[in-house]
């Protein structure tokens, strides 16, 4: 009888002296591939670290390669969070510094960063142009690491896994970021390298599954327990139907009709062009949601809005009733935004505290760098108590796992009850449950006039007060719908 690939045997871990796996056991026999299931917080990742030896553990782990394979002998793990460096190996990095020439000129581009990457695996980088090709990346080998989306570099990640084609794949939320299309094609590519003899385990609570997957388990209370493929109903520490803090039914204060204004928008890095004629309009209190595939020019649009890019001096651009460049500053403009992204959770303060981050957005900082009043203290309790948070509130923010992570920032996003709320890919990381409660608040909260910007790939995870969608294709607008002409 062969050996098991994975055989573990009574784990015990902890995440930051907090018990998260507790005499954990799991085998994975040849040829199983299995989807890893769970709560946010509940060990997935921590599980998967180990299994990588990337963490300390106690307990035993045993992994029992094919001395047969042709494939490399490799636990390979694709993290959902990466932190790429600069030509200098310096990875501290600021949220508008994509925008910044000389930043650009400092860090690698995608040809380089996997030329190097295949002279280390010794692979040939003919094989990587069919990946590029199937995930959309062709057109980027020139761009720089630090020009990429965070879909763009999920997908960077997995080009370099698919091309190395390891015995053991793990997987950390592979679909974050990326469009329907891509996740697709990935599905079709997690096929073809099972079927080469890579054994895959993916972390996930989604629904959109390769067929290779076979095998189905979620961490219960330290334990790994095997459940059903259509074992969705993930049990939750998130409490539904909690009232919202009283503070945010109060209707946010607007001095314009007019939000957003675009006119003949275009916006070029050196020869490419990356939005191109743009026309947009956006009103006080309309619910938008902006679509397109990776690449497309989402984030550079939002950019715009949000006063990040310096580009918008040099268009027809209207923002809350004033021309760009009429003596505005930045910090005029965001007081009035409340802003999450992939991006700006990326590149957000390390040293600060989950009630910190939380406070941060009144002052529009990333981390908190002056003593905030009574009534901001009280608020910030208000949304820690609602996201369910409270014993976490004085831990710092990266010590969490991603999921609460990602709730501390969308308390952030809303504390000042904003004009305009841009919330762009909000859920990443979060379990069902926690998505379900956050679309509900954010339907709660558009009840009182806010003005809404919602970018998300997935259809079924979107708040129901969304009435039109601006979709972009290869920077520009593709079509413009509205509610009652269209489901989305």
């Amino acid at each position: 009888m062969s050996q098991p690939v994975v055989h573990i045997t009574h784990l015990n871990l902890k995440y930051h002296h907090t018990l998260v796996l507790q005499d954990l056991n799991w085998t994975i026999n040849p040829g199983e591939n299995w989807l890893l299931r769970g709560i946010s917080g509940s060990g997935k990742t921590s599980l998967a670290k180990a299994i990588a030896g990337q963490v300390r553990y106690q307990g035993d782990i045993t992994i029992n390669f094919n001395p047969e394979s042709s494939l490399p002998p490799i636990v390979h793990y694709v993290a959902n969070w990466y932190q790429f460096k600069d030509l200098e190996g310096q990875s501290n990095f600021y949220y508008q510094q994509r925008y910044n020439k000389q930043a650009v000129e400092t860090t690698a581009t995608v040809k380089a960063e996997l030329e190097e990457y295949g002279k280390k695996h010794q692979l040939q980088f003919t094989e990587v142009e069919i990946l590029l090709e199937a995930l959309g990346f062709s057109d980027l080998k020139d761009s720089t690491l630090i020009q990429l989306s965070s879909g763009e570099h999920k997908k960077l990640q997995l080009i370099k896994a698919l091309w190395l084609k390891p015995q053991l794949l793990i997987i950390d939320q592979p679909y974050n970021g990326l469009d329907k299309l891509s996740r697709q094609n990935l599905n079709g590519l997690f096929e073809s390298i099972s079927a080469a003899g890579t054994q895959l385990i993916l972390i996930s609570n989604d629904k959109e599954l390769p067929a290779a997957i076979h095998r189905f388990a979620k961490i219960d209370t330290g334990k790994l327990v095997e459940i059903k493929v259509d074992d969705h109903l993930l049990e939750t520490d998130q409490v539904t139907g909690k009232q919202i803090p009283e503070f945010l039914n109060q209707a946010p204060v607007s001095s314009t009709g007019s939000v957003i204004s675009m006119s003949g928008v275009n916006i070029s890095y050196g020869d490419k062009q990356v939005l191109k004629n743009i026309n947009w309009e956006v009103n006080a209190g309309e619910k938008w949601l902006l679509q397109g595939h990776n690449g497309s020019g989402k984030s550079t649009l939002l950019s715009l809005v949000t006063g990040d890019h310096p580009q918008a001096y040099a268009n027809n651009f209207q923002l809350f009733g004033y021309q760009r460049g009429s003596g505005e500053s930045i910090w005029d403009i965001k007081k009035r935004i409340g802003l999450i992204s992939p991006e700006l959770h990326w590149y957000f303060d390390p040293s600060a505290t989950v009630k910190q981050s939380v406070i941060s957005g009144f002052f529009d900082s990333s981390g908190l760098f002056c003593e905030p009043d009574y009534t901001k203290k009280t608020q910030a309790d208000e949304l820690i108590s609602y996201f369910g948070l409270v014993d976490e509130q004085h831990t710092l923010l990266n010590q969490l796992p991603l999921g609460k992570q990602r709730l501390a920032f969308l308390a952030r996003t809303i504390i000042k009850n904003p004009e305009l709320l841009i919330l762009d890919e909000p859920c990443q990381g979060l379990d069902q449950q926690q998505t379900q409660n956050f679309n509900r608040l954010v339907d709660e909260l558009c009840k009182n006039g806010t003005t809404l910007i919602y970018v998300g790939h997935f259809e079924s995870q979107l708040p129901a007060c969304i009435e039109k969608r601006i979709l972009l294709e290869n920077g520009e607008v593709k079509s413009v719908e509205f509610k009652n002409q269209t489901t989305y």
